[in-house]
């Protein structure tokens, strides 16, 4: 099911608008007397329920590290009923770019939910929970500007971070309905994506296939060549193959090159995605 990806700059109140989207998911859900709908659960992924410090972001091979911590828990949660609200910094779009792929693989749509507060309000809001000990909240000054300098904020022009829905900080609450038909749609079906060759996962093939399929088509060749050997000028006929097939001829006579570049070419692709 689908994948929510919140974005923002640090404490731009990115965990508060994804608290609001899981709950009004949720009342969605139970609202519903559709039985694809009911049976949603909705799994909210963030640093907190990861237990992933701020400090992290101080460094390059802790922030890595968290990095792939988060990358294998949103690819674990994703499912058939499952919706997940990934709630983080999620500012490289390179890291958006391989969660949009995981979704795509699985035939799942996805969105990004990008939490639109300015820097001057965000760096107000961070002072606030630094000087707050008894909330948990807030960076350290040189990591925030550090984060700041580096967020790549999403392009809903392109396909990995569309569709796009950005929250003013002056909105009450993120566009539910927007996000629900987008995501699921009104009839409460799960959106079917497709995958292309890049993130399709291959289906199992035997070890031996590619020695077969070179032995088999090596073997078509040379029943094409010697029937145009014994009937010279005689194309555009139905040549019968020893497995029952049939191999159409063209008008006139194929020479040996174009046979073995055609037999490559059909290799090369059928090695990529086998004909099923």
């Amino acid at each position: 099911m689908p994948l929510i990806l919140i974005s923002g700059y640090p404490s731009s109140g990115k965990t508060h608008r994804a608290n609001q989207l899981v709950s009004q998911l949720n009342a969605k859900i139970r609202s519903s007397s559709d039985a694809s709908t009911s049976r949603l659960i909705v799994c909210h992924i963030n640093d907190q329920s990861l237990g992933i410090s701020r400090d992290v972001y101080r460094e390059a091979r802790t922030e890595k590290e968290a990095r792939g911590a988060q990358y294998s828990a949103i690819k674990r949660a994703l499912g058939r009923d499952t919706i997940v609200v990934a709630d983080g910094l999620n500012y490289i779009k390179g890291f958006r770019y391989q969660l949009y792929c995981e979704a795509k693989a699985l035939k799942t749509p996805s969105c990004v939910v990008h939490i639109g507060t300015p820097i001057d309000k965000c760096r107000e809001i961070n002072t606030m929970l630094v000087r707050d000990e008894e909330r948990d909240g807030g960076y350290e000054k040189d990591v925030f500007d550090n984060l700041i300098y580096r967020y790549e904020e999403p392009n809903g022009m392109t396909r990995w971070d569309s569709p796009l829905f950005t929250v003013p900080f002056d909105d009450e609450a993120p566009p539910y309905e927007d996000i629900w038909e987008a995501m699921i749609g009104s009839e409460g079906k799960a959106k079917v994506v497709k995958p292309n060759t890049a993130t399709a996962v291959q289906p199992a093939t035997d070890s031996d296939y590619l020695y077969e399929l070179d032995k088999s088509t090596q073997e078509i060749l040379t029943t094409i060549l010697d029937w145009q050997k014994d009937h010279p000028g005689e194309g555009g006929q139905d040549l019968a193959l020893a497995e029952g097939d049939v191999v159409e001829l063209p008008a006139t006579a194929v020479s040996l090159p174009q046979l073995q570049r055609i037999r490559r070419q059909f290799i090369s692709v059928e090695g990529i995605t086998p004909f099923q």
